[in-house]
């Protein structure tokens, strides 16, 4: 992990929050497969279009790994990570394939609106239109409606979070939500913040950037479908499986959300991968833990799944 962060220093590439949205996400884009395994091949990628509430028709990639007549697959939503800004369904492209490949199960990966275009909630209005659609049209699609679930890394796990307790309040059954350093908390005031705001990948001033770009007023930041942690109540939610990482930011709040998932009763896998950082399941290529949790979120959603006991 070191040796990572050393190269993207000497890279000396100007820092996110230094850019316009638009130079970021292509900034994100170009670095984005750097460190990733090679690309898996599947039997089955197919690109949809999900229509939000409003309309929008929003792109998604669906892989599976057996052709649709092979009989119905449980399904994952996947939901990126990007600080509500940048990232796509193309820089989580390989991640989403491994996680499809390893779990036996679809996943269906969705380019939900990016702020500061779309500012909140629309993120979360995006996710949870697609989870809907999916429930709905997941026969149609190959998949079992039976066997659903929710996920995403970072931001992407805030809206897999949020898309959680929607779910419960709307009586949609999830099998699991997988939360991949999910950001739950309203402000970046917990003592990991502090600790790591310089020099681990993901840097205060970026995050205080997203979040700038993301939030209308200071007001949102209090919503809970900003800051999950704020939710009145987790009771009934899906079982979570929490996959964070030592030497990041959010891990703080990662623990905090877990801890209060388990005091409402839900039953939930926490997993620290020690010595890295934010962004390191990306990086499978270079460093050991990001293979072991593409290995461990797959045994999570088989287990969810009922494909293995």
């Amino acid at each position: 992990m070191r040796d990572v962060i050393r190269r993207m220093e000497r890279a000396g590439r100007p820092p996110l929050h230094s850019l316009s949205p638009e130079a970021a996400r292509a900034a994100y884009a170009a670095g984005s497969g750097v460190l990733e395994i090679p690309k898996p091949a599947l039997a089955r990628v197919d690109e949809l279009q999900i229509p939000a509430r409003d309309g929008h028709p929003m792109p998604a990639r669906l892989y599976a790994p057996a052709p649709a007549e092979s009989g119905p697959l449980p399904v994952l939503l996947y939901l990126h990570g990007g600080g509500f800004t940048i990232g796509s369904v193309e820089t989580h492209d390989v991640l989403c394939r491994e996680l499809a490949r390893q779990a036996g199960c679809m996943v269906v990966s969705l380019d939900y609106r990016l702020a500061p275009e779309h500012r909140f909630p629309m993120a979360s209005n995006d996710a949870w239109d697609a989870l809907q659609w999916l429930a709905l049209n997941a026969r149609t699609l190959g998949a079992d409606p039976a066997r659903l679930a929710v996920g995403g890394d970072s931001a992407g796990g805030t809206l897999a979070a949020v898309n959680a307790i929607l779910a419960r309040d709307a009586g949609l059954a999830l099998a699991l939500q997988l939360l991949i350093y999910p950001g739950t908390t309203a402000h970046q005031d917990t003592d990991s913040h502090r600790r790591f705001a310089h020099g681990m990948v993901l840097e205060e001033a970026s995050i205080t950037w997203f979040f700038g770009n993301y939030v209308r007023s200071p007001a949102d930041r209090d919503d809970w479908r900003f800051a999950p942690l704020n939710a009145h109540d987790l009771e009934g939610v899906a079982p979570a499986f929490v996959c964070l990482a030592e030497c990041d930011p959010l891990v703080d709040e990662g623990v905090a959300y877990a801890d209060r998932l388990r005091a409402a009763g839900v039953a939930v896998d926490l997993e620290i991968y020690r010595g890295v950082t934010h962004e390191f399941i990306k990086m499978g290529r270079a460093i050991p833990q990001a293979r072991q949790a593409h290995a461990d979120c797959a045994r999570a959603l088989r287990l969810a799944f009922g494909l293995e006991n």
